[in-house]
């Protein structure tokens, strides 16, 4: 049976809204919620990046247009974007030990997105694969959907019979919140 959910969609079709109503409706019920979301970053009207946020609300740069890294640090780039690594490990490598720790009682850990701007970090890339494996942690992800060269951890994640991957689409993001919720719920059982 399904423990882990995940959203897949194009994007802005709404798989991080869905992510803070069914994270935000879980709290209200009792359920212990952490993680992060990423955010759309726009100046004058046009996009210049993305904010990871952690939902206690700390919040850092996830990338910008043509930034250039810092000395040192190797460029990753993802189209214009280039992705500040550093700032995106210290706010979500935090949230995903935290989801790790064996303190008792169940517990869901948000994570969006598990994508190309996020597989730079190897230390993501084993927390992720850690929270997934860790008993009594329910992960409500999201995952972009398959698009030129697969991505290996994505793909391992679509693949995997504990997972259950939940497509959006303009047609059916209004009506997928509560399966999304309840998905979650049996997940914790």
């Amino acid at each position: 049976m399904a423990r882990h959910v995940f959203l897949t969609g194009p994007p802005g079709v709404g798989k991080t809204t869905l992510i803070q109503k069914a994270s935000e409706a879980l709290k209200s019920s009792g359920v212990p919620v952490d993680g992060f979301y990423t955010e759309e970053v726009r100046q004058g009207g046009r996009r210049i990046g993305f904010d990871v946020v952690t939902l206690s609300g700390m919040r850092g740069p996830l990338s910008r247009i043509g930034s250039t890294p810092p000395p040192g640090k190797r460029e990753c780039r993802v189209g214009q974007y280039v992705v500040d690594l550093t700032s995106f490990e210290q706010l979500a490598l935090p949230v995903l030990r935290t989801a790790d720790s064996n303190s008792p009682g169940q517990r869901v850990c948000v994570i969006d997105e598990v994508g190309k701007m996020e597989l730079f970090s190897q230390p993501f890339i084993q927390a992720v694969r850690q929270t997934l494996s860790t008993p009594g942690t329910v992960i409500l992800g999201t995952i972009p959907v398959p698009k030129g060269k697969p991505l290996a951890l994505v793909e391992e994640i679509r693949t995997r019979n504990d997972v259950k991957v939940l497509s959006v689409t303009k047609d059916n993001r209004n009506h997928l919140l509560p399966e999304i919720v309840a998905c979650v719920q049996s997940g914790r059982k």
